[in-house]
């Protein structure tokens, strides 16, 4: 009996959803759910940032997909375990607290090695977690070899702490003058003037123009007078000397 060419199709379909349908069912199943919302009262003590740090680690911050807590072998991040102890001296000039704000906030500033530089600063997208809850984070973090304490008030570089050991200093404010001594002298700055300020009185002054007196003759008129002078002075000489002749 020959069983027809779409039975068989039909078949084959039917055995292959049910195979990947058992193999499926072998993986291990995991129900992802969306990150809760932390309220952050005041009066907040450490010991719940201890246990909210480990909430936020395994869930919204998703820190321990890639980091690991006691474990050994092939890992993809460095393992976390007392790792308190380590972060009080793994990079010079920075306590613990300080180390691991800048693990989180710029984590390529420092990169442990033999791992890569492939974790991203939580506090943005995608992970973005709040200062609050990194701070929350670091508490917990502190049990892994030591002693928590942190708060919520917590100030460190990223912050709004203080700076950073051998980061620039802000310039000092000017000392103020003692009492009695003379004040300094404040420059204006110059502006460019495009013209009078409104309200200004603006005075002008007649432009009087420099001339020679008309009665002044010019140069060569003053010349030609003396000379004609002269002539008239020589020709009163010869008549006088033709009418008398020489005075005797």
């Amino acid at each position: 009996m020959r069983v027809p060419h779409s039975i068989r199709v039909a078949a084959l379909v039917l055995a292959t959803t049910a195979f990947y349908g058992y193999v499926g069912q072998l993986v291990p199943q995991k129900e992802v759910q969306p990150p809760q919302e932390t309220t952050f009262t005041a009066d907040l003590s450490t010991a719940d940032m201890v246990t909210v740090g480990r909430q936020i680690m395994e869930g919204k911050g998703f820190c321990l997909t890639c980091h690991t807590i006691g474990k050994t072998g092939a890992l993809r991040f460095p393992d976390l375990a007392g790792v308190d102890v380590r972060a009080k001296s793994r990079v010079p000039g920075l306590n613990d607290v300080e180390y691991f704000a800048q693990s989180m906030y710029d984590p390529t500033a420092y990169v442990v090695p033999g791992f890569p530089p492939a974790m991203p600063p939580i506090n943005k997208p995608p992970i973005a977690l709040s200062d609050q809850e990194i701070l929350c984070v670091i508490a917990y973090l502190q049990t892994l070899g030591g002693t928590p304490t942190v708060t919520l008030q917590t100030k460190h570089h990223y912050n709004s702490g203080a700076a950073a050991p051998g980061g620039a200093q802000p310039p000092a404010a000017a000392p103020a003058p003692a009492p009695g001594a003379p004040q300094p002298l404040a420059v204006p700055k110059k502006r460019a003037q495009l013209g009078p300020a409104a309200g200004a009185v603006v005075i002008l002054k007649p432009v009087v123009a420099h001339q020679a007196p008309a009665s002044t003759p010019p140069r060569k008129e003053r010349a030609a007078g003396t000379s004609a002078r002269r002539e008239g002075a020589a020709c009163r000489a010869e008549a006088c000397q033709g009418e008398g002749g020489i005075a005797r």
